[in-house]
């Protein structure tokens, strides 16, 4: 994961123009909602690559996941998905040691944060906007080849199909920007899907391509 900023929608007087989602211990965290949105829109991009005979199909497997916008109970997403965190084990171990006071909230939030700055350019002259500079807190970026460090459950109110997994698997793997400013270059990522600890993100794949 490069940096990238889990955007709260607020920020912070007279220091950060947009502040990061974070729970009460300083970690921060991306809103399962906001991933069931991103993974949504990645299968439905994926859905338009199909031929138009097999889309209705597709769609139908995509409701099944996320639902639809007006749905009946019958017609509502089988699949709930939990918050991106870091792993429950370190957020216990800092947890208990807070409660002696140390580390306090702020300080594990700067240990895995930085304030980044960016301004607007004038095409023309190519100087900065006047009052464009904007501070916005992000995640420091993982070293490379390091493992996953965020982690969201999923849960399922039935047993899913391999149809739903090969379109979800699609869907996570196809997920490459989260965050604010994801649509400018930041906030890059490399998501997988397991099963009890084993990668399964390729394994439904074939899936996709039947009638």
């Amino acid at each position: 994961m490069s940096d990238t900023t889990f955007g709260r929608g607020d920020g912070v007087a007279g220091l950060i123009d947009a502040e990061i989602e974070h729970d009460r211990y300083g970690f921060p965290y991306l809103r399962g909602r906001t991933l069931k949105g991103l993974l949504s829109e990645e299968c439905d991009n994926l859905i338009l690559l199909l031929p138009e005979s097999q889309q209705q199909k597709w769609i139908e497997v995509r409701y099944q996941l996320f639902g639809q916008a007006g749905s009946t109970q019958e017609k509502m997403a089988q699949m709930h998905v939990g918050d991106a965190c870091l792993p429950l084990g370190l957020r216990n171990a800092i947890a208990q040691q807070q409660e002696n006071g140390f580390p306090t909230p702020f300080d594990i939030l700067n240990s895995l944060t930085g304030i980044r700055q960016q301004t607007a350019i004038n095409s023309e002259t190519g100087a900065p906007n006047p009052h464009s500079l904007r501070n916005a807190r992000a995640i420091i970026r993982d070293r490379p080849n390091a493992q996953p460090s965020y982690k969201s459950p999923l849960y399922f109110d039935i047993d899913p199909t391999g149809e739903m997994l090969g379109l979800l698997g699609a869907g996570v793997l196809a997920l490459r920007r989260i965050g604010s400013d994801r649509n400018r270059g930041r906030g890059h990522v490399q998501c997988s899907l397991y099963c009890q600890e084993k990668n399964i993100s390729a394994e439904y794949l074939n899936c996709l391509g039947e009638n």
